[in-house]
């Protein structure tokens, strides 16, 4: 029977270990956290129908119901304002279709640790790995420890030990634009503060300068409690609006590594001085502790290399900025492509990786070059550019038929 060793716990590498463990493999997954409850950040990330599909695959049915009960409402729709929150585009089901989730980062990750107790081990920190002349690969941790398996998946994000091994020609590109978020905690007084659109659905802010923002609420209707199973932390399911502000390092002036959260959220309020208050009440009333500077990398396209026991899945692949909302699906892809490949037997094993690589890369790649071209398109333009596009955005938006045509694909 092949054994799989997994080197990650993130959602990607977990979510392949959940497929094969369904199917009857051998898998054991390696992660640096110390404890299942150490990764305890993050926010809001948009799980696709794609990205859903390959949760129903790879889940249990009772976890993946899991998944549905925890999701977000408002997935399913998308609108384009003014900084003025005057509208410019609105998508809904007709445009976007259906089967779109949004769901927090931390209660995805808890629900795809669910039942993993006898394959996930906590606290074992990849250093290296060294493959044997039949292929067989040896991974070796900092405590000393090894694991022995068929196959080695690199899972372990855009920082990955193992494609800095296995491709260290591999590059991550500093795009020079960086990103300052937060969360609008949705207690029952604070809801009442905030227009119902920014609890709709996600919203896009174009203002008239080079910079933007994106908003998104995570906020549902329950399923899901610390009572479903004591042990999986479900303490990140309070309701919340997410907001995002994004533009080159130098349109702040400012050195902003050296600012702590409270200066950056008072960056953005100065940076949005005259937008509509309700925007610039939801960054002053949320909560500071939350807020964070999110540098925008990208990976560099990577010349085709030979197959072996050794491959790569999620952002240790191809990681890419957030500005399309598909990283974490293009992950879910690559679980699910994976898990196909490695439960067949009828062929020679390293066949079966390459057939999985060179489609992995091709689309998974092509997702890069999609994200990074709009996040260079959210942060750039002069002040005719950005009317210009507002201009084309209402024209879109009063003809149905040119808006399904241009906006099919978008969040896939």
């Amino acid at each position: 029977m092949t054994k799989v060793i997994v080197v990650g716990g993130g959602i990607g590498g977990l979510a392949l270990a959940q497929g094969l463990r369904g199917a009857g493999l051998g898998v054991e997954v390696y992660e640096r956290d110390r404890h299942r409850t150490d990764r305890l950040q993050g926010f809001r990330i948009h799980i696709n129908p794609d990205g859903a599909a390959a949760l129903r695959e790879c889940l249990p049915a009772e976890a993946f119901e899991r998944f549905l009960a925890s999701s977000g409402k408002g997935g399913n729709q998308f609108t384009m304002v003014t900084e003025r929150l005057k509208r410019l585009l609105h998508l809904d089901e007709e445009t976007i279709g259906t089967g779109h989730h949004g769901v927090s980062r931390i209660t995805l990750r808890q629900i795809l640790l669910s039942g993993m107790e006898d394959v996930v081990r906590f606290d074992r920190k990849f250093e290296r790995y060294s493959v044997a002349d039949d292929g067989r690969v040896t991974a070796h941790f900092a405590d000393g420890t090894t694991a022995v398996g068929d196959v080695l998946v690199g899972a372990d994000g855009a920082g990955s030990r193992v494609r800095g091994q296995y491709l260290p020609h591999a590059e991550r590109v500093d795009t020079g634009i960086v990103a300052i978020a937060g969360k609008y905690m949705l207690t029952e007084e604070r809801r009442e503060l905030i227009p119902p659109a920014f609890l709709a659905g996600p919203l896009s802010v174009l203002p008239s300068k080079s910079c933007g923002m994106f908003i998104a609420p995570h906020d549902f209707d329950g399923g899901v409690n610390d009572q479903d199973d004591p042990d999986a932390l479900f303490d990140n399911t309070a309701p919340y609006v997410f907001w995002s502000f994004s533009a080159k390092r130098e349109y702040f002036g400012e050195d902003l590594d050296s600012l702590g959260a409270r200066e950056l959220r008072d960056l953005v309020l100065r940076s949005t001085t005259g937008w509509a208050p309700q925007l610039r009440a939801l960054v002053a009333l949320s909560d500071v502790d939350t807020t964070t500077l999110l540098p925008i990398r990208s990976a560099a396209p990577v010349p085709k290399w030979a197959a072996s026991s050794v491959t790569l899945l999620g952002d240790a692949a191809h990681s890419m900025t957030p500005f399309r909302g598909v990283g974490a699906n293009i992950a879910l892809r690559d679980a699910q492509l994976l898990c196909r490949k490695l439960i067949e037997a009828e062929r020679p094993l390293v066949e079966r990786i390459a057939e999985y690589e060179a489609e992995m890369t091709e689309y998974g790649f092509a997702a890069v070059r999609a994200s990074l071209t709009a996040a260079k398109q959210a942060v750039s333009g002069g002040r005719a550019a950005r009317l210009a596009g507002r201009a084309a955005f209402r024209v879109l938006d009063a003809v149905p038929a040119l808006k399904r045509r241009a906006f099919a694909d978008i969040g896939r």
